[in-house]
């Protein structure tokens, strides 16, 4: 699916007619809008597989409301809350990812489980996917900038908040 882009994770229902609770994937800025065709994945049994951004609205501290056409019932959308939302590359902004990525140099790190990692140096393109370059205590980490990795981007706090895989951070 390297046509389609993650951009947006559904983290809750929050109406009986069918709105959602979004934020953006990491990394990105918040991307959905009134019109945008989306695919849910990974996909559910009795939800819908797609669907178009009907309403969008801030609810503050990097969560929207989203609303589609398709989910209009308190049912579909607990049925799609977890899903992620990917968007057709074609439909996103030149560059949607590249800015974001070269706004991180600087950030802090926190892994979850080892606390503070050290600094963003750098985003590295590798071919199989792209690599976070820290600089820590215990020199460089390249971290893989995956979602199941890179839990949270905060632009304001310019942190980074990673999952990393067991003995990733061990020398």
């Amino acid at each position: 699916m390297h046509d389609w882009a993650n951009v947006a994770e559904l983290v809750k229902p929050k109406s009986l007619q069918g709105g959602l609770v979004a934020r953006s994937a990491p990394g990105l800025p918040f991307l959905l809008h009134e019109g945008t065709e989306v695919a849910f994945v990974p996909p559910v049994l009795d939800a819908p597989r797609r669907g178009v951004v009907r309403e969008v609205g801030h609810l503050g501290d990097g969560a929207y409301l989203v609303l589609f056409d398709g989910v209009d019932s308190i049912d579909s959308a607990e049925a799609l809350a977890g899903c992620s939302c990917l968007v057709r590359r074609s439909d996103l902004p030149d560059g949607f990812d590249r800015v974001v990525e070269r706004e991180l140099a600087g950030f802090e790190v926190y892994d979850e489980d080892a606390g503070f990692v050290g600094s963003v140096r750098e985003i590295i393109d590798n071919t199989a996917q792209r690599l976070i370059a820290i600089d820590g205590e215990a020199g460089e980490v390249l971290v893989p900038y995956v979602d199941a990795i890179v839990i949270d981007v905060d632009r304001e706090a310019r942190t980074v908040r990673t999952r990393m895989p067991q003995g990733l951070l061990d020398c």
